[in-house]
């Protein structure tokens, strides 16, 4: 890189972003061009191995200035919005000792903006912190000074610091500083005059200060005065408030080389660092529970340390820089190594992608280098995963031993089944049995078979359970549906409805073949989530959308909907089946029938019957649409089972839906503007639209979980 080039990188949302800042007169005296800020989005491409180059951007600097120099770069979050973005802070001179500096923020179509901008008659040396806001915070002859984009001013910090070891946001404190504060700690039988004796025993003792308040909100419960004077850098953890007291739960790299575990103030592990001069400490979630504490040594090394045990998992040299995110897309983090190559120019040539377990990446041939790992603790790089890898193997061994057994059992009693039947022999297949049968061939939809009325000991009275029974013909379809009460009081994932076409006085119900689902539908609606920072994290980064089978939609019916207290919700039981078959009786009636699946006896379950009642249906009543659900336009819909006959018959798609940019608030409106849909006033979570076309009749169910994250339901045939 030649001398009038600068070049800075660090990651966000699994990418790469490199900065540099040409074509200006940094350093020498001479004629200024205008200096150009440039970007590169790197991503990894495990295909080839190699960082791929995925956008670009720029921003010239128009006016004119001299010196320019990159103060730093990486996410914050920005207060009209709470999403986290990459800034890049400059410091330009533009006459004589006037240092001007501004803060640029990158957004995702790589555009810049300049978020914030101020003048100052001294230079900013590498004290200088971005907290969340856009907030700066600098030291200066040993008073502290910060501006946020809110008010444009700087303001002064009435404490006074001796350094500052960490910076951030504590929930309902709001933006905090710790680090050292000078104090005077009196000798016994000093006189009221301070001698020189009593200058001696001046100390230092961490305490949190609140930029808001503007004042000490905890002394205590943070690093005993024994490690103060030792302390090189702090990351924050865990906070709490018992009592009015604010705890916190941190760890500390020390001058001794240590990293330190405090717990309310109480040191609880230490780890020995394999280098000298530790620097900085990042925190990295591997997956399963493992979390590392990833160090860098201004030695330019770098090693890794178990959160569980305190052990050095692994050390590397000549590192450049260490970033951390989540490189490969995997849904965990991993640590990015790069090391210093003098022989090519590209920051991205010769690095190393870990998550010290399965997933190894690195610009060399060997995938993992021996040397990383001390030799007399490879242990505990590779015991952690082993231990990992062999409960999950246990845990499939035993997954199969019951799969193969069932599987043996099932295959005994079909056998029996089969061969009774051949023979002419009565079937004594006990319900238990049974069960096994009806499981192999699915839960959601059930086959064809007879229902005997041996069976009839398990009925139960359905006063108690059933509250109202009802059915819809919706195209080729027959819905019925089953509103319980609150005294069933079984999961509703062991609940299902079976209809059975009563025909004849002999003793055999064939049943029908349907499609059973669970819907719950809350009565009020759930409120917006107010407008607080949020940061996208590695495990959802992209639009995911899904059409799920049954067994799906009943997971995601309970993971979505808020779960209401019982006179706030209604939950139906439905059964779809197909309406043709059924049309070659000219008068058919069907028993509709709730099974209900217990557990008995530890692993044993029983099957119990509940008789809902009948259906009667004609070709007549077909004919003349008595039971046709139709969409009035002028109308809204009045009877709350329609609605439930639509959800059950239906397709669903579930869209994830992430606003990177802007928050949803208005996805509501949007829906009854746009879309001219209209809330169901008995269920106002769901929306009809009535927008002519093919959107006419679509119902909408829009879940907000965050300012910037939905999920967006549609059901449409």
């Amino acid at each position: 890189m030649s001398s009038n080039e600068q070049e800075r990188l660090f990651c966000y949302n699994g990418e790469v972003l490199v900065f540099r800042l040409s074509k200006g007169n940094f350093v020498d005296e001479g004629p200024t061009k205008t200096p150009v800020l440039h970007v590169r989005r790197m991503v990894f491409d495990r295909g080839t191995g190699v960082f791929v180059q995925k956008s670009t951007g720029f921003f010239s600097i128009k006016e004119e200035y001299s010196h320019l120099k990159i103060m730093g770069c990486d996410c914050v979050s920005d207060f009209r919005t709470g999403i986290n973005l990459p800034y890049i802070m400059i410091q330009c001179i533009k006459e004589t000792n006037i240092f001007r500096y501004f803060l640029l923020f990158l957004h995702s179509t790589n555009k810049f903006e300049k978020r914030l901008s101020f003048r100052l008659l001294y230079e900013l040396k590498d004290s200088i912190r971005v907290l969340n806001g856009p907030l700066v915070l600098w030291r200066h002859v040993q008073t502290l000074f910060y501006i946020s984009s809110q008010t444009g001013k700087v303001v002064t910090v009435s404490i006074k610091f001796s350094s500052i070891e960490w910076a951030g946001e504590i929930e309902n404190v709001g933006m905090v500083l710790l680090g050292r504060k000078t104090c005077y700690l009196p000798e016994e039988g000093c006189t009221p005059q301070p001698s020189k004796s009593d200058y001696a025993t001046w100390n230092t003792q961490f305490c949190v200060y609140s930029l808001e308040r503007g004042e000490v909100i905890n002394e205590t419960y943070i690093i005993p005065p024994a490690y103060t004077s030792v302390i090189a850098c702090v990351h924050v953890c865990a906070t709490e408030i018992v009592n009015n007291q604010l705890r916190m739960s941190l760890i500390a790299l020390t001058q001794k080389n240590q990293l330190i575990s405090f717990q309310n103030g109480t040191p609880k592990s230490v780890c020995q660092l394999p280098f000298g001069d530790p620097c900085a400490v990042q925190l990295m979630d591997s997956g399963g529970g493992d979390l590392l504490f990833v160090i860098s040594f201004r030695s330019s090394d770098a090693c890794a340390v178990w959160e569980k045990n305190f052990q050095v998992a692994a050390k590397w040299e000549k590192v450049s820089s260490v970033l951390i995110d989540d490189f490969l897309g995997t849904g965990t983090e991993q640590v990015l190594l790069l090391f210093k190559d003098p022989l090519n120019s590209d920051c991205l040539s010769s690095f190393k992608i870990t998550d010290l377990d399965s997933l190894n990446y690195s610009s060399e041939t060997l995938d993992y280098n021996e040397d990383d790992l001390l030799d007399n603790k490879k242990n505990y790089l590779v015991v952690p995963p082993l231990e990992r890898r062999l409960k999950v193997g246990l845990v499939s061994v035993q997954e199969l031993q019951q799969h193969l057994l069932l599987k043996e059992k099932i295959i005994s009693k079909s056998y029996k089944a089969l061969m009774n039947l051949f023979q002419g022999k009565d079937d004594s297949t006990s319900s238990a049995e049974e069960e096994c049968l009806v499981t192999l061939c699915g839960e959601e939809e059930n086959p064809v078979y007879t229902f005997d009325e041996k069976l009839s000991d398990n009925f139960q009275d359905s006063e108690q359970l059933v509250e109202k029974i009802w059915y819809r013909v919706i195209e080729d379809s027959l819905v019925v549906g089953v509103k319980t009460t609150s005294s069933l009081k079984v999961s509703l994932n062991h609940v299902t409805l079976s209809l059975s076409m009563d025909q004849a006085p002999n003793s055999s119900f064939p049943l029908i073949k349907c499609q059973n689902r669970v819907i719950k539908l809350s009565r009020i609606s759930s409120p917006v989530p107010g407008s607080v920072p949020y940061e996208i994290g590695s495990e959802v980064k992209k639009i995911k959308l899904s059409v799920e089978s049954e067994k799906e939609e009943e997971k995601e019916e309970s993971i979505v909907c808020v779960q209401p207290s019982e006179k706030e919700y209604v939950q139906m039981i439905t059964a779809v089946t197909s309406l043709s078959p059924l049309l070659a009786f000219s008068n058919f009636c069907c028993i509709v029938l709730l099974q209900i699946r217990e557990r008995e006896n530890g692993n044993h379950s029983a099957t119990r019957y509940v008789q809902c009642g009948r259906i009667f249906l004609s070709l007549e009543d077909l004919s003349s649409g008595k039971y046709l659900l139709t969409f009035p336009k002028k109308k809204p819909i009045e009877h709350m089972e329609d609605v439930f006959a639509l959800l059950a018959a239906w397709q669903r798609a579930c869209f994830q839906i992430i606003s990177p940019s802007y928050a949803l608030t208005s996805m509501k409106v949007w829906l009854l503007e746009h879309m001219e849909c209209e809330v169901i006033k008995e269920f106002p979570e769901i929306c009809f639209c009535k927008r002519p076309g093919s959107f006419y009749g679509t119902l909408f169910n829009w879940k907000q979980r965050t300012p910037f994250e939905g999920i967006l339901i549609v059901y449409s045939s």
